[in-house]
């Protein structure tokens, strides 16, 4: 994979949401700047221009000069402390930014010839905050449109991408979207609930609230959940999967996520085999209740 640093933009005065602290509001229980941190976890370095604020990962703050310049005084004070070959730039509005986006823009940025990439929204539109840009020529031309201009606050970001050689990236309508008002904002916090979304987001939300970097086969909990509470009853089912997470824990301790998440799924395998000998222990004694004739060899109800 590409090695690159990451430039997060999360200043500017948020004017369309009433001055409110755009990147601390909350999409799914996570503020939006921590959903797109989550996005470049795999950054060298992690660059945020603005106000310092908790992060759910360590970053290096820094901001423009002056303060409320603009995305290009932002982009250049972030430049300053990046020093990978590679800068990916985003702004800190992207609820729906994922890692398959951060890898196609890194890969396409790597192309011979080419300075960078940007991805465009599904009406065709570029998106140089998002986006990945080699830092050498971004560095070049931020120098020269300072010259020219005297400094870069309050200039627009076009100047910039006009005079670099990029590719683009279709976005497609989820990674491209950003939250600039209160509709947005309500529009992403109902999307994050739509029907075959819902526990995805839930179980990445809970992930990151609990620092756990590991992939778990959902439909194997799932399963194992629905089993416990069928073959058992139903409060058996959250109490097994505490437990099944518990003996994951003690079975991969020290171990990496791999072996997390293949000890987990061994757990659960067993967890659920023994949630249905129960349910076939307790259908048995119906049988027998109704008169019918138990199974030979079954523990307590002897042989023919």
């Amino acid at each position: 994979m590409t090695a690159y640093d990451v430039i997060v933009l999360a200043g500017g005065a948020a004017k369309r949401l009433g001055g409110a602290d755009k990147p601390g509001v909350r999409v799914g229980g996570r503020a939006l700047l921590d959903r797109v941190l989550a996005a470049c976890a795999g950054a060298a370095r992690t660059v945020v221009v603005g106000g310092r604020r908790a992060t759910a990962r360590p970053v290096v703050w820094t901001r423009e000069v002056p303060e409320g310049g603009g995305p290009l005084a932002a982009l250049g004070a972030g430049l300053r402390l990046a020093k990978a070959e590679y800068v990916l730039v985003l702004s800190a509005d992207l609820p729906f930014l994922g890692q398959g986006t951060v890898d196609a823009l890194l890969a396409a940025a790597g192309r011979t010839g080419r300075e960078g990439a940007l991805c465009t929204d599904p009406d065709g539109r570029d998106q140089p905050l998002l986006a990945a840009y080699r830092a050498e020529p971004l560095r070049r031309e931020l120098a020269l449109i300072a010259t020219e201009h005297g400094s870069l606050a309050g200039l627009p970001l076009r100047l910039l991408t006009a005079e670099l050689d990029l590719a683009r990236v279709e976005a497609g309508p989820d990674a491209a979207f950003d939250c600039d008002t209160w509709d947005d904002i309500a529009a992403a916090r109902a999307r994050i609930r739509e029907h075959g979304a819902v526990l995805d987001e839930w179980m990445t939300s809970v992930k990151n609230e609990l620092g756990i970097d590991l992939d778990v086969d959902t439909g194997l909990l799932l399963d194992l959940a629905r089993d416990a509470a069928h073959g058992v009853a139903r409060p058996a089912a959250p109490l097994t999967t505490f437990l099944v997470g518990y003996a994951a824990a003690r079975a991969s301790a020290g171990a990496g996520p791999e072996e997390a998440a293949a000890a987990v799924a061994e757990a659960a395998r067993r967890a659920t085999a023994l949630a249905l000998r129960w349910e076939a222990e307790a259908s048995a004694a119906g049988d027998t209740a109704d008169g019918a004739k138990p199974d030979a060899g079954r523990e307590g109800t002897g042989t023919p």
